[in-house]
């Protein structure tokens, strides 16, 4: 992987970390980093299953892969948060 594979990478883990918390209600009590790292996480695997399910190259905008993507980072953020809450 180029530099600026491993730069868009972060940049799109912001971006599905960021939607990620902000479909998840209330406050969560986990830090920016671990939301970057959710949103990372989030994306390589939503890119996984929408290829899984043939839906990951569309033409114009993946939509169907981004709410994929969102969904999973707000799992994701919502079991850290749940999991930061008990200890």
């Amino acid at each position: 992987m180029e530099i600026s594979g491993i730069f868009v990478a972060i940049v799109v883990g912001i971006v599905i970390g960021v939607l990620g918390r902000l479909v998840v209600p209330g406050r969560q009590r986990i830090g920016v980093l671990w939301t970057i790292g959710v949103g990372i996480v989030a994306a390589l695997v939503g890119t996984f299953v929408a290829a899984a399910f043939g839906v990951a190259d569309t033409k114009g905008f993946d939509w169907i892969e981004l709410i994929i993507q969102v969904g999973l980072a707000a799992v994701g953020v919502a079991a850290l948060d749940r999991a930061k809450g008990r200890g």
